[in-house]
């Protein structure tokens, strides 16, 4: 009972913080679609081969993380001894964003460790292949640029 409640709080948290952001730079790829996003990234694992955070190289804080985005919106990340869980989402932006109606939001939210609670964030979409998909963010506080890129693990 009291997984189901975290992840309902966080779930709570992703939506609320995704529905109240005005942080899209319209930079998205507008001929990707929600399904086509949800139907790539739910295919297998996933591993970051890069993580920018305002031209800080984050990436390494990932090595050996595999992520699943399963069912119901949870998403996985484990190296084999350590496993974390957050949430995640794929939609169409809100009359908040920048551009409406051009481009998708995809979500994650992770609240534990500080590295992967630093993928928190609405991404939009640079590019998506079957085997990557790299997402930028701009921050509306301090204005840095984030990139992160998932390529699929080939197993």
């Amino acid at each position: 009972m009291k997984k189901k409640l975290i992840f309902a709080a966080l779930a709570g948290v992703l939506f609320f913080s995704t529905a109240c952001s005005s942080d899209d730079d319209g930079n998205s790829s507008p001929s990707v679609t929600v399904q086509e996003v949800v139907s790539t990234v739910s295919s297998g694992t996933w591993k970051i081969t890069s993580y920018i955070d305002s031209g800080t190289n984050k990436t390494n804080n990932f090595t050996n993380y595999n992520f699943t985005f399963g069912a119901s919106s949870v998403l996985t990340a484990t190296n084999g001894t350590n496993t974390y869980q957050g949430v995640w989402s794929v939609m169409h932006d809100n009359s908040n964003d920048d551009n409406p109606g051009s481009d998708i939001d995809f979500n994650i939210a992770f609240t534990t460790p500080v590295a992967f609670a630093d993928l928190t964030d609405d991404w939009d979409i640079l590019e998506r292949t079957s085997t990557k998909i790299r997402l930028v963010d701009v921050s509306g506080g301090n204005g840095g640029t984030d990139y992160l890129t998932f390529e699929k693990n080939t197993q």
